[in-house]
């Protein structure tokens, strides 16, 4: 008997914020595939939206007395969801990826990386403009 046993997975559902995102790619001419997948809020606090403001200034001054940083797990896993969707929606690293870099910071977010597989013809045709 064969039993697999999973953890539920994560959809964009699950997550409140609303982000904007963008995928860049760049194939090199040896055929190495890069991307930059960079997000960010979609709504910044405003003075109509004075609430989210005095949230963030509360938050520092909770981490500044703590001397700890902000919890970002839920932002950081936002972020990855979001990349792997990208992905999966576009193709673009079949066979997975290498992160090259990470910048993660309440608000924003970057990662950085290269595919497992080379560029195909059909990889060329498709991602360079």
């Amino acid at each position: 008997m064969l039993c697999a046993c999973t953890a539920s997975q994560r959809s964009v559902d699950d997550f409140d914020i609303k982000v904007e995102d963008k995928f860049q790619t760049q194939i090199k001419g040896d055929g190495i595939k890069l991307f930059t997948y960079k997000i960010k809020y979609a709504i910044l606090p405003t003075i109509e939206q004075p609430h989210l403001l005095q949230a963030r200034q509360i938050q520092r001054q909770q981490s500044r007395k703590k001397n700890t940083s902000p919890d970002l797990s839920n932002w950081t896993q936002q972020i990855e969801l979001g990349l792997e969707k990208t992905i999966t929606m576009t193709g673009y690293c079949r066979d997975g990826f290498i992160e090259l870099s990470r910048i993660i910071e309440m608000g924003r977010g970057e990662i950085r990386g290269e595919c497992n597989e080379g560029a195909s013809t059909e990889d060329i045709d498709k991602f360079i403009q």
